[in-house]
């Protein structure tokens, strides 16, 4: 029974959503599986990828083949790479300590990467935020101007004829 770890779809039209699988590689995209391994949602920015990591890692070592997104998504959140490093330590190229330091450090880079994508994304949000509120400003002043001269003019009429009535 040949294993895939690949995406099951769920979600509406238009707005996709999708559950991370290991299945047996003749069931249905949408059909059965043996064991959830967690969600990626690319609705969001970034995308959310919630991943059990350890249970993707056993898949990988029973000799689970991912699909090509899937195996992107993998690689992204770590589970190539811890399940490389797992090779390793089974030859004795590596020392089980040495591993979980290598993968501890590449978390924590990976992670400062992703948090600095979002303080970007949230900065960039921030000033078309503060340039559509200038621009709202600008239209408002020059609307305000544009009625100003008017309503000056219709004053003066009213003051003109009301001195006039008094005379």
């Amino acid at each position: 029974m040949p294993v895939k770890i690949r995406l099951q779809r769920h979600g509406k039209k238009g707005k996709p959503f999708y559950w991370i699988v290991a299945a047996d590689g003749r069931a249905k995209r949408d059909g059965r599986y043996l064991e959830k391994l967690g969600i990626y949602n690319p609705n969001t920015n970034p995308a959310t990828i919630e991943l059990n990591l350890d249970g993707a890692v056993q898949w990988l070592q029973n000799g689970a083949q991912p699909t090509d997104t899937a195996r992107a998504i993998l690689s992204y959140k770590g589970a190539m790479y811890k399940n490389h490093l797992l090779g390793g330590v089974r030859k004795g190229a590596l020392t089980e300590e040495q591993a979980d330091e290598k993968f501890n450090a590449w978390i924590a880079e990976k992670e400062g990467k992703v948090q600095g994508k979002v303080d970007s994304l949230a900065k960039a949000e921030a000033e078309a935020k503060a340039k559509a509120f200038e621009a709202e400003k600008a239209v408002n002043e020059a609307r305000i101007a544009a009625n100003a001269p008017v309503v000056e003019d219709a004053a003066e009429d009213a003051g003109e004829t009301a001195s006039g009535e008094e005379e």
